[in-house]
């Protein structure tokens, strides 16, 4: 593991921002709504920019808007410089969603240096889709995100899970092809979306227990801008609601010892 000096990290820092402005003027041309997330919006809020010892970036779209930036990007990105990752661009990829990366780069996980796939620093792309109404039906609709998000985290569970028994599970999950894992996930999505549901998930990312399901898809109605290292990206407007859900009390530091990055094998900036 690589321990980031405040430099490196904050090379990363900008980096990820300059990564993050690609996407606003994309979504500016093309009239596409987004919204910073996670910690990258509670540092929006509390800090202004990146919280101090963040080394990621997070933006989150609905699919029916990420459908919109997909295809913005095939024609309006620099691909030279930048690379969408998902299932369709990059075939050793197994995220459940997207990420935009800077080529030449290198900024690689512990624990993932066998998985082949394009490992430039990155911020992520989270998609929001609609979860059933029913209890009964949003049940089982986590157990079979929960179950994907395992499926395509197999080949690293597999090698890095710390328990001879979940080595196994894994093992046996990655016996399914990536395909499987994705054609699940695509149709979950379809049959659930359009459909005016109460909630909004990212389906492959995991929740704290209070919103496990998902949040209201009110919160994705409407949007403001709010100045991120100086520079307006958009942000939904109902984002107190949206953080408190998130972080209970998010204004507040966390103590020292909970203030961690990701362990990082390798880095080239």
């Amino acid at each position: 593991m690589i321990d980031l000096d405040n430099e490196t990290l904050r090379k990363l820092q900008l980096t990820e921002l300059e990564l993050m402005k690609e996407v606003d003027r994309i979504c500016r041309k093309h009239d596409i709504k987004y919204s910073l997330d996670g910690g990258t919006l509670l540092g929006a809020v509390r800090h202004g920019g990146f919280i101090p010892w963040d080394d990621d970036a997070d933006i989150m779209m609905s699919r029916q808007e990420y459908n919109k930036f997909y295809r913005a990007c095939k024609e309006d990105l620099d691909w030279k410089k930048y690379f969408l990752q998902e299932f369709r661009t990059d075939k050793e990829y197994r995220w459940g969603y997207s990420k935009m990366r800077k080529n030449g780069t290198v900024f690689l996980r512990e624990g993932q240096e066998h998985i082949k796939c394009h490992c430039g620093v990155c911020i992520d792309i989270f998609i929001f889709d609609e979860v059933p109404n029913g209890y009964i039906q949003r049940r089982l609709h986590w157990i079979s995100c929960f179950v994907i998000r395992k499926g395509l985290y197999s080949i690293v569970g597999k090698m890095k899970a710390k328990s001879i028994g979940a080595k196994v599970v894994y093992r046996f999950l990655a016996l399914f092809p990536r395909s499987f894992w994705v054609k699940w996930l695509l149709k979950l999505a379809q049959n659930e979306n359009g459909k005016g549901r109460k909630l909004i998930s990212h389906l492959t990312f995991p929740n704290r227990k209070s919103i496990r399901y998902g949040i209201s898809s009110d919160y994705y109605n409407e949007h403001t801008e709010m100045e991120f290292e100086k520079y307006p990206f958009m942000v939904i407007r109902d984002y107190d609601k949206y953080l408190t859900e998130l972080f209970d009390d998010y204004m507040q530091l966390p103590p020292k010892e909970k203030r961690k990055i990701h362990p990082v094998s390798k880095i080239a900036l």
